[in-house]
């Protein structure tokens, strides 16, 4: 039976990887399956919260001025390069995620937001870092 949601709708709730889109002030508007598994916050629990929500408490800081940069700017310092960053699971796990972050802008290039899509690379930055203190010195 053909699905009756739009194609963009069923795009982004079935990506592989987390996407989230937070409005100008930081609210959390978007949340996808993939990010409900990384996070362990269900859309219900994340919609309408704050990004802090995800981000550690030392990095909230850094993280806002530039967030408020970007909407100011109408555009981010890595210009959609990913990074490497943590993020905060519900349960209080620290995750290491690569990020990528995108403006959101209307028709007159005003901001209205961001989105972010994430990998977990907790595993693998675990793994690694095993691995190099294994090695011998």
């Amino acid at each position: 039976m053909p699905s009756h949601d739009p194609i963009d709708v069923l795009v982004l709730e079935q990506a592989a990887e987390a996407v989230i889109y937070a409005n100008r002030a930081g609210v959390i508007e978007r949340w996808n399956a993939a990010a409900v598994a990384m996070f362990g916050y269900t859309a219900s629990e994340a919609l309408g919260q704050h990004l802090d929500l995800v981000i550690p408490e030392h990095l909230r800081k850094a993280h806002w001025r530039g967030f408020d940069a970007a909407m100011e700017n109408g555009k981010t310092r890595l210009g959609g390069r990913p990074m490497m960053t943590r993020g905060l699971h519900k349960t209080g796990q620290k995750l290491y995620l690569e990020m990528s972050f995108a403006l959101v802008s209307d028709a007159t290039g005003l901001a209205l937001g961001a989105v972010a899509v994430a990998r977990d690379a907790t595993e693998r930055v675990e793994r690694e870092r095993a691995a190099m203190a294994a090695q011998p010195r």
